[in-house]
């Protein structure tokens, strides 16, 4: 690894103010327009973290405009069936999040009066919601100060200080870095500098705001390999048991599916093992119910 600038954590830190001046002016300019953050409301802010968690944004706008008209409060969500939310879902992926969300949902109203949490500790408690989306909610709902840090901010960091960062490591730094006077302004324009200037695989150096405090620009070894999770790859769709999970779910949100026709649907006839262990494992998730030898969404049992 070449440290091009002699940059390191200690000077992000002690030069932090300029450094976040020219983050903030370049945020400020250059956000994406996206329908979540033209709201500080928890539960639609909540919602909106929640379907990101591993979808794209492109397919996330659409489904979240959506939701927010079906189900604007947590209150809302839990009059309805899970089996909807789920019919929903498909096409975001990982239903496993709908029922989480469906499950915070009464966990919201029960424990919380409705109204969503605030702190770390409350909102950890609420079904899928680990660290990273709990920060998110504190910072893009209740602008409270602390750093919102996923792989792709972790990215920014490794490469910003010239060596990888562990997920502590890095969480302690964005809070370090952070400022008092906009968290939410500052947390937003890493995940935009993130997408849009230093990338992965074709980072823009010459137009990224925070060039003079980067260790790396560049030349040599990439310091964010391996940092964080970055160096992580998700495993191939194609022929995945998240694929077949998928097409089982879509044929359920259409109607019931009989077991014995679960393996054509998944596009498992030709291993009826691999087809009935997912098949379990949706039915302990609680994802599916049966009856009569008949596979059925959610809870349409109840």
């Amino acid at each position: 690894m070449v440290n091009i600038s002699g940059k390191t954590r200690d000077s992000l830190i002690s030069e932090r103010d300029a450094f976040n001046e020219a983050l903030v002016g370049w945020g400020s300019r250059s956000l994406r327009d996206l329908p979540w953050r033209s709201t500080r409301n928890p539960w639609r802010v909540l919602v909106s973290e929640v379907m990101l968690q591993q979808t794209p944004v492109r397919r996330v706008e659409p489904k979240y405009l959506e939701f927010v008209e079906l189900w604007p409060t947590p209150e809302n969500l839990t009059q309805a069936q899970l089996s909807d939310l789920l019919k929903f879902w498909v096409g975001l992926g990982y239903p496993r999040r709908a029922r989480n969300l469906y499950d915070a949902a009464h966990q919201i109203v029960n424990v919380h009066d409705g109204a969503v949490p605030s702190s770390l500790s409350q909102l950890m408690e609420l079904p899928g919601v680990g660290p990273y989306t709990a920060r998110a909610v504190m910072v893009f709902a209740f602008e409270l100060q602390v750093g919102v840090v996923d792989t792709n901010v972790g990215r920014l960091l490794a490469r910003w200080c010239g060596g990888p960062l562990q997920p502590k490591a890095a969480q302690e730094l964005a809070d370090d870095l952070v400022p008092a006077g906009d968290p939410w302004l500052w947390n937003q324009a890493l995940f935009d500098l993130a997408a849009s200037i230093c990338t992965k695989r074709d980072p823009q150096c010459t137009q990224c705001p925070a060039e003079a405090w980067c260790s790396w620009r560049g030349a040599g070894q990439d310091p964010a390999d391996g940092s964080a999770g970055v160096g992580k790859k998700q495993s191939r769709f194609h022929g995945s048991d998240r694929q077949a999970r998928g097409k089982l779910m879509k044929g359920l949100s259409e109607g019931p599916v009989r077991v014995a026709e679960a393996s054509a649907v998944m596009g498992l006839s030709d291993d009826p093992n691999r087809c009935a262990r997912l098949v379990d494992d949706l039915l302990s998730e609680g994802l599916l119910t049966i009856k009569d030898e008949v596979l059925l969404l959610g809870d349409l049992l109840q």
